[in-house]
């Protein structure tokens, strides 16, 4: 039967079979990734800093729900989840904690990227002339911003005295 009927097409099944192996081992790395970043930041990020980064982590564990809100909302958005777990590697932030919120919010996310990439892969020709887009610098621009935010704001100065305050003066 086609998408239509009950059964579901050998198309369906395959991304269906992409999603069920590709979704698990996404989270696998980036659990991998966010054990070992903060091992590199204790090496090129200041002391100060780093326990500035500790001390955020420690509040975004006990805020419970709306972090994993947080978390399943940034997955449905076109952005790398990279800056994500370097954050939360970096602020030592338990990274099953945030798991299961990147796991659905991926799942979804996932979802519309192979359906569209089917939809491309079969319009090539049509879709070829906006192949670098403001779209795709503009993710890659929101991506890097969202992990200089996370890095050069005091974090402890915005959640203590709720004064926002930068420092460029991080490394080491």
């Amino acid at each position: 039967m086609d998408c239509n009927g009950f059964l579901p097409s050998k198309i369906q099944i395959k991304y269906l079979a992409c999603l069920i192996i590709g979704v698990p081992g996404s989270a696998l790395g980036r659990y991998l990734y966010s054990s070992y970043i903060h091992r590199l930041s204790d090496r090129f990020i200041t002391p100060r800093k780093n326990e500035e980064l500790l001390f955020i982590g420690k509040k975004l564990e006990n805020r419970g729900w709306r972090v994993q809100l947080f978390i399943f909302l940034y997955t449905l958005m076109p952005l790398p989840s990279t800056p994500l777990f370097t954050a939360a590697g970096i602020a030592r932030i338990k990274t099953l904690y945030i798991i299961p919120a990147f796991l659905v919010g991926k799942f979804i996310s996932d979802a519309v990227m192979v359906v569209t990439g089917d939809y491309v892969a079969k319009n090539i020709t049509s879709i070829i002339h906006g192949l670098l887009s403001w779209k795709s610098l503009l993710g890659t621009i929101i991506g890097t911003l969202v992990i200089c935010l996370f890095l050069f704001t005091n974090w402890r100065k915005l959640l203590e005295e709720k004064k926002f305050s930068v420092s460029f003066n991080i490394w080491k």
